[in-house]
């Protein structure tokens, strides 16, 4: 029907007629967060079908579905059976630090396969999000991965193993840990129909303060004549070695995923630069730069060897209260970009915007005015986060602002 619109409004352009026939609505992305924290849309198979369907009709496009959470994966994994011995979240084992009673009770499922099926059903574009990177558990969770790990997580200098972001982190300098991450996804990549993989603001270095223990330590001396590493975890020496370290590993995991699947999606979702540098020495917009000529030679078993290390679309979480927040913020990020990115086009950027989550929620007119300065930017869409707010929030005002029932859903870019 929509050809036919298109095909009736070029014919009377051409005899000087004024069309009726709605106009198709711009290339865009329109996304949203899924997860299963704070919300029950996922929760059971039947809540996953009203789910998906739901954020279809509202004029969504795009889901990013948690599927490594906690320690653990939300799909039954080889690797993690090999790895900790369980292939998934076992019962009795939290996912979510505030999982109630009953939820910790019941048996791990298929999450990703279950979500992936209705998010194909609904015409939505599915992207498995591994959203702990290198996130081994939350501080009060004391799950697999940080007993049976403890030489792959992050120290600070008094050996704590605890981030002062309330996390346990794996090493993203250990290369077995390097190599676990990986593996995750591309399990998900070779088993599942996916149209993208996600990581976000965890594939940094876990914290400024971090980065004293035995591995890292014996990794800086071999490369600094026997020196112990600053006891300074600001001198800016010590903070360029540690993110050249996660530049080495984005390069290595975005050539290895490109190798194995050439037409997938390889998004980020990162914290705002340079706050994510000064804190966890993640310097994203340099990513967007990268070409040919940044390819890296891979140890061992890697395969990407000579692979163009392209992330495809890079999403900050651009988190605020009011618009004006918000306003400052992306165009911080869009100034960033254009630095940095080597004449790429904006479009390659996105806007997470905050609807819900902690403290207060954001108006709608916050919201509308957010989505629109990211359209005058040139940006290439926006995602919520997170679902919540799109279902039980702000449905109504959301389906008449995207217009999906005179217009058709914009198609994804």
């Amino acid at each position: 029907m929509r050809l036919l619109h298109r095909l009736l409004a070029a014919w009377c352009l051409g005899q000087g007629i004024a069309s009726s026939a709605p106009a198709v609505p711009p290339a865009e992305v329109r996304g949203t967060w899924v997860t299963t924290t704070a919300n029950d849309a996922i929760a059971t198979p039947q809540k996953t079908a009203e789910t998906m369907r739901r954020l279809r009709e509202i004029g969504l496009n795009t889901v990013y579905v948690e599927a490594w959470k906690n320690g653990y994966t939300q799909f039954p994994s080889s690797v993690l059976q090999r790895t900790i011995g369980v292939d998934r979240r076992p019962a009795l084992m939290k996912q979510d630090p505030a999982d109630s009673a009953d939820a910790v009770k019941a048996a791990g499922r298929d999450l990703l396969g279950e979500t992936l099926r209705e998010a194909k059903a609904n015409g939505l574009f599915y992207v498995a999000w591994f959203e702990y990177g290198f996130m081994a558990a939350h501080k009060d969770t004391d799950n697999h991965l940080r007993r049976m790990k403890k030489e792959w997580l992050s120290l600070d200098k008094a050996g704590n193993e605890v981030a002062p972001n309330g996390f346990v982190w794996m090493n993203p300098l250990h290369p077995e840990a390097r190599r676990f991450l990986l593996d995750l996804v591309l399990e998900a990549v070779d088993r599942y129909d996916l149209d993208g993989i996600q990581l976000d603001d965890r594939i940094v270095w876990p914290y400024v303060t971090m980065g004293y223990d035995p591995f890292t330590k014996a990794a800086y001396a071999k490369e600094h004549g026997g020196a112990e590493p600053p006891a300074n975890e600001k001198d800016p020496a010590w903070m360029r070695w540690r993110a050249d370290k996660v530049n080495e590993f984005s390069r290595m995991f975005v050539q290895e995923i490109r190798a194995r699947k050439p037409g997938l999606l390889i998004s980020l979702s990162p914290a705002p630069f340079p706050w994510v540098y000064e804190n966890y020495l993640l310097e994203w917009p340099t990513w967007a730069g990268w070409g040919a000529g940044d390819a890296l030679t891979l140890p061992g078993a890697w395969k990407g060897n000579g692979v163009t290390p392209r992330w495809d679309e890079f999403i900050p979480q651009c988190y605020r209260f009011s618009y004006e927040a918000f306003e400052k913020s992306w165009l911080e990020q869009v100034e960033q970009w254009t630095k940095f990115a080597k004449g790429r086009s904006t479009r390659d950027l996105i806007a997470g915007i905050r609807v819900v989550g902690e403290g207060k929620d954001s108006t709608w007119e916050d919201l509308r005015k957010s989505i629109e300065l990211v359209r005058r930017t040139g940006g290439g869409g926006h995602v919520h986060w997170f679902s919540r707010g799109v279902l039980d929030l702000y449905p109504a005002e959301l389906t008449a602002f995207y217009g999906v029932k005179e217009q058709g859903h914009a198609p994804r870019r």
